[in-house]
């Protein structure tokens, strides 16, 4: 195995901006327990793959609705890598959970934008069986896994990141 990242939680400036700006003003002390309980992504054994991103908090997902979630994680990892993020099987196989953007792709230089790096998930309960999805804090909702990847010889690509979701586009959309 090829050791090529480290987690890192956001910094507690970041977590309560972005926690604020998506559920409203709650009194910092609430949103700072919030981040202290903050648990790194893990794999839960030794022939797993993914590693699993741990919820923040309780929620609960009606069929049909939505939810974005700050997880408070930033990634740290070599260049020629990238996270690709997915549902846990077991919530997409019952509840047909999914991420809007069907798999979150985390870049090696994400991680020095100007959001230092923070890893939302945005996530929908697509039940076509009225399935309510109940996620209890600390328990894992999300997997994240390393892939290395190429590039073309001709590639010349030299611009710097500097933000999130669609910080890389060329277009406005």
């Amino acid at each position: 195995m090829k050791r090529i990242a480290k987690f890192h939680k956001v910094s507690l400036e970041r977590y309560i901006e972005d926690w604020e700006s998506l559920f409203g003003d709650e009194p910092k002390s609430v949103t700072e327990e919030k981040y202290n309980n903050i648990k790194l992504p893990k794999r839960a054994t030794k022939g797993s793959a993914g590693y699993d991103f741990f919820a923040p908090q309780h929620f609960s997902l009606e069929p049909g609705k939505t939810i974005t979630i700050p997880t408070g994680i930033r990634v740290e990892m070599e260049e020629g890598w990238v996270l690709k993020c997915y549902p846990r099987s077991g919530l997409g196989f019952k509840f047909r959970l999914q991420l809007n953007n069907t798999v979150g792709i985390i870049d090696s230089d994400y991680f020095y934008s100007d959001n230092e790096g923070h890893i939302f998930v945005k996530l929908t309960n697509d039940s076509n069986e009225g399935k309510i999805l109940n996620i209890s804090k600390g328990s894992a909702f999300m997997q994240g896994i390393f892939v290395e990847y190429g590039i073309t010889y001709d590639d010349e690509a030299d611009t710097i990141r500097n933000g999130g979701l669609g910080s890389t586009s060329t277009e406005n959309n």
